[in-house]
Order: C-alpha cells, then structure tokens, then sequence
C-alpha cells in the first residue's frame, strides 16, 4: 500500500484545512518545494498536491509552487485543484505530474473524465469526495444527490487509475480515517480505492494496509504529519510491511 504525504496550496504556502473549510486554514510553511524534499528524505516516492485555491477557482491558482515541488521531488507527483479541460490534463502531465485528480469534472462531466483516462492510461483518478455517504463538488461547497457507489461505478471500465475517497467530515479533523467506508467502497467496485480524510496515527495507515488485498491501494495523510503525530518513515515501513 502506498502512503501519499500530502501538500495543500493556498496562495503559495503549504496548509491543511479543516472539514474542507478554506476558512479554517492552518499554514505549515511558505516554501512548498523544501516541503516536498523533507516528504522525500523520509523515503517516499510518491507525493499527493492540491491546488486549494484552483478547486474553487476551476483552473490553476498555484501554478508557481507547482512546478517547484515538480523540480525538487523525485518521485511520483499526484495533482488535483480545478483541473478541467484537456489543456490543463495534458499540460500537466508534459509537466511531469504522473496522475491528474479530477472530481467537479468527473460528476459534472463524466464523459470528458473517460476521455482524459482513454488519452492518458493509467493516469487519470477520481476523486469521490463524500459528506454523508453523498458526493461532493465544487471544493466540497456543494453537495450532490449523487451516492458516492453511483459515482464510482460510472467509471468502472473506463480506464481510470484509482479512485481515491475522502470523508470531509473527517479531513483535518484527526477523527482516524473512516475505514469502514473505504473497505466497502474498495468491495463493491473494481477500481483501486486511495483512502483521505482524518488520519491520526499509524494505527489507521495498519488498518487500511491490511485491507491492501480489498483493493486499498493508498492512503492520504496531511495534519498528522505536519502536527507530528504521525513519522512519515514509520508509516512508509508499516504500509509496505502490512500491505
């Protein structure tokens, strides 16, 4: 199982959120990049970014720290934030971006998400992002009458890399990952599930790897790293060692 450390973008500077609320930001540094390289020095090879302000604004809003972690990371760059037209899947990955998270598009427009993921193979993740069991858009503003099982299963088949499933109630909130949820998310459709939202500790990255054979491919993690509750390499061991 893969552990995705997490930097979030708000003008520039690395945050976390709480409940996905842009109001309830905490800033953890103002040099994305040097963030990026600490996540690397602990031995991961795989990096998950959003551009905070570009889901909100539906197109690139950190473009400029973007590229730096790009430059200075050597691993895997997995990016989402407003990404939603072809211009802006293709420029990224010509960019080195390995994955292109796409959620707004992907329940407003589910037909350009199959494109994206025809055009580019294995490259392509959506994200379902739920409040309630029920999928939500728009940087979590709005909430749809879409079931976040009807989500998935529109791109079964399609192409898509993963789907990577974040409880808002839980995200920054350090209330442990919702793991019932995306077990039986994995269970109930054929795609990779990346699990999201509340990790606090290395008990839920165990939890989650020993469902790796459910179709849990990942886990995000944010605030518990930036808080210190959570040692990235520790995490990195237990994930490989349990999955």
């Amino acid at each position: 199982m893969i552990v995705f450390p997490a930097i979030d973008l708000k003008q520039g500077q690395v945050v976390r959120l709480a409940e996905g609320d842009m109001a309830r930001a905490t800033v953890y540094g103002d040099d994305p990049a040097a963030q990026a390289m600490l996540f690397a020095e602990a031995g991961s090879q795989f990096l998950h970014v959003v551009d905070l302000d570009g889901s909100f604004a539906g197109r690139a809003e950190n473009r400029e720290a973007v590229e730096a972690i790009l430059e200075a990371f050597p691993g895997h760059v997995q990016l989402g934030g407003g990404i939603r037209t072809a211009e802006a899947v293709g420029g990224w990955f010509d960019l080195g971006v390995s994955r292109v998270v796409m959620g707004t598009a992907a329940l407003k427009d589910p037909q350009f998400v199959k494109d994206m993921a025809k055009e580019f193979p294995n490259g392509i993740v959506v994200a379902v992002d739920a409040r309630d069991g029920m999928v939500a858009t728009e940087g979590w503003a709005e909430v749809s009458d879409v079931s976040i099982v009807d989500m998935a299963r529109r791109f079964e088949d399609a192409g898509v890399a993963s789907l990577l499933f974040t409880d808002i109630g839980r995200d920054g909130m350090l209330k442990g990952c919702n793991i019932d949820a995306t077990v039986d998310l994995a269970r109930r459709t054929d795609m990779p599930v990346i699990a999201s939202g509340g990790v606090k500790g290395l008990d839920d990255i165990r939890l989650l790897a020993l469902h790796a054979k459910d179709g849990i491919e990942g886990v995000i993690t944010g605030r518990a790293l930036y808080d210190g509750r959570l040692d990235l390499a520790a995490a990195i061991q237990m994930a490989e060692r349990e999955g």
